[in-house]
């Protein structure tokens, strides 16, 4: 099962992003952007200390829509915008790839917002 800092690793791996907690210690949120300057867009949450792990990345509508009616550890993006946003629990319904697949899909599709 991917772990909290298997994940994290894997999204600041990705050029211009950093860790942030604009919603305090709860939620880590990962963004791409210019740091220095504060602007950034979200493009991954994850709930700290979530047991299963939650995390909810920005996704094409369509896809969300499959992946929701797919897989029951998919959901909804949770405290987002429901029909651009989703959530996983990782409980091994998805595989690793799966899951770092997504990532990158949503930081692709915040990474053209910010450009």
């Amino acid at each position: 099962m991917l772990t909290h800092q298997e994940i994290e690793e894997y999204l600041l791996s990705f050029p211009d992003t950093w860790l942030d907690y604009p919603f305090g210690e709860t939620t880590s949120v990962y963004k791409v952007g210019h740091k220095d300057s504060g602007e950034g867009k979200m493009f991954a949450l994850i709930a700290e200390g979530s047991k299963p792990l939650r995390v909810s990345f920005k996704s094409d509508p369509l896809l969300a829509s499959h992946l929701r009616e797919k897989y029951e550890t998919v959901m909804a993006g949770e405290h987002l915008n429901k029909k651009h946003w989703l959530t996983v629990i990782c409980t091994g319904q998805l595989s690793i790839d799966e899951i770092k697949d997504l990532a990158r899909l949503s930081y692709n599709l915040v990474a053209e917002i910010n450009n």
